[in-house]
């Protein structure tokens, strides 16, 4: 292999590296992505109450231990201090039995006091006198104390104690803790050559509140499982119109929008399974109206496209007939063009720009409408009434509407016919309205003709052209402005169309 092929081999080893590396992260991120998702909302919701509950019966044991601690210590204090003030009275106050006077040699006093007290199980009454070499002998009570090493026999420790300058504390020994306090005897000015020592073994204390804490423990355990359970069955009955909620959305095709959630109670999850019902309804309607949509556009521009192939196809060299077929294309095209442009006004009446509305003079927008009508068709044309008031509308879009009534009416009306065209006003609202004198509209077409590609049956005649979307345009129109578009019969014959716009008059116009 030469060098420039072990380049361009290397070169294309590289690039399918790079390749291969990006199109495996995507597929990396999503298993990643799907990993997590599996977790369900049952799954979470136990495990965040399990979370919640062990922080609670965690804090629970521990408040518990924390307590029953600081109440042993607050009662060893308390022992130990009562001890103290016990002997400092005797020692002040107190007659020894031999000479019948005060105490005047420490070992007699303290032995005397010794034997007239009764110790707790962990506690301990000594007294330690020092002699003229600094040794240290004891004074004891004669019992069993329940510790791995008592005081009096730990000599160390007593020296510690005997030496400390303070009167109470905590001494700490690889044998066990030992909390303690002190009265010391010395002559008036002079060096302590005695000392009364209560001690206290706090383990059997601290091991009943550790006892508490692991019996807590247990049962919190104990709860846990039994919390587990419940959660796990409570969280399924919650979620189970949820469940349904997710089938349902699963099974939901274009074709099949008819499945609907079964509602039962009224909390939270029945409204939930509500809401997605009237979702679907509207679904379901935005669909079979989308689908109604398609196939009548479809149908619609279907016909002009094949007129236009047809006469193409069968097109000679006659200049006649070849004029003849460009004059029909044109005028398919043209009405194609309607035909889209009819539907991208629809498409914008969704938009919440669609109408920009700004004061208006009712009276001369009627006028213009009437001006401009005028030249649709030869017919008796009347402005019927005007309404003098400002109004808050938008009036190209307005105009538009009322030309095409104006257009519907001619259409529907033989030469010479009269259309009328005027506008009133009846408190905050008003109408504008376009009333011919032709063959009317049925009473079973009423409802229809103001829908998408729809025409009545006794309007349709020779001079009809449109697509049906001209009454759709103008009932969009009005609901843009707030209002709506209605239809009556003519007095004597015919159709009036009524636009009404509710609350469109300004403060302060008159009549």
């Amino acid at each position: 292999m030469t060098t420039t092929e072990a380049d361009q081999a290397a070169r294309a080893a590289r690039s399918a590296g790079t390749t291969t590396g990006t199109t495996t992260a995507p597929a990396a991120t999503t298993a990643e992505h799907r990993g997590r998702a599996r977790i369900s909302a049952r799954v979470r919701i136990l495990l965040w109450l399990l979370l919640v509950m062990t922080v609670a019966f965690g804090s629970v044991a521990t408040t518990v231990r924390t307590i029953l601690l600081r109440d042993t210590d607050q009662r060893i204090g308390d022992l130990l201090a009562q001890e103290a003030i016990e002997f400092t009275q005797f020692e002040e106050q107190g007659i020894d039995p031999k000479s019948k006077g005060p105490f005047t040699d420490p070992s007699q006093l303290l032995r005397v006091f010794l034997q007239r007290q009764h110790a707790d199980a962990d506690e301990e009454l000594i007294g330690v006198v020092a002699g003229k070499d600094g040794d240290l002998s004891k004074i004891i009570q004669p019992r069993e104390i329940p510790a791995r090493v008592p005081l009096h026999q730990d000599e160390d420790a007593r020296r510690r104690i005997f030496d400390s300058p303070r009167t109470t504390g905590t001494l700490e020994r690889p044998t066990g803790e030992i909390r303690w306090a002190k009265v010391s005897i010395a002559p008036y000015g002079g060096e302590p050559d005695a000392a009364f020592v209560v001690a206290f073994h706090p383990q059997r204390e601290q091991q009943r509140a550790d006892e508490v804490f692991r019996v807590l423990l247990a049962i919190s355990g104990v709860a846990l499982l039994m919390t587990t359970g419940i959660g796990w069955v409570v969280a399924g009955r919650i979620l189970q119109p949820v469940r349904l909620v997710r089938a349902a959305a699963a099974q939901l095709t274009e074709q099949d929008l008819t499945r609907r959630i079964p509602v039962h109670g009224r909390d939270d999850i029945a409204a939930l399974a509500e809401t997605f019902n009237a979702m679907l309804d509207r679904l379901e309607r935005a669909f079979a109206a989308q689908r109604e949509f398609v196939d009548d556009a479809g149908h619609e521009l279907r016909t002009p496209i094949t007129i236009v192939r047809g006469h193409l196809e069968v097109m000679g060299d006659d200049p006649a007939e070849r004029e003849e077929t460009m004059r029909v294309v044109t005028d398919e095209l043209d009405r194609m063009s309607r035909i889209v442009e009819d539907l991208l006004l629809l498409a914008k009446a969704e938009r919440p720009d669609f109408v920009t509305p700004g004061p208006v003079q009712l009276g001369e927008l009627t006028a213009d409408v009437y001006v401009k009508a005028r030249a649709l068709g030869e017919r008796d044309w009347v402005l019927a009434e005007v309404t003098d008031a400002e109004v808050r509308l938008d009036p190209q879009r307005i105009t538009q509407a009322m030309v095409q009534l104006a257009q519907n009416a001619v259409q529907h009306t033989a030469r010479g016919q009269t259309i009328r065209i005027g506008s009133r006003a009846d408190g905050p609202h008003i109408e504008l309205y376009v009333a011919d004198s032709g063959t009317g509209v049925r009473t079973q077409d009423a409802d229809v003709i103001f829908e998408r590609f729809r025409r009545g049956t006794t309007r349709r005649g020779s001079h009809g052209s449109g697509a049906g979307l001209g009454l759709s345009i103008v009932r969009a129109i009005a609901e843009a402005h707030g209002g709506r578009v209605r239809l009556y019969d003519t007095e004597g014959g015919g159709a009036t169309f009524v636009l009404t716009l509710h609350e469109a008059r300004l403060e302060g116009a008159l009549p």
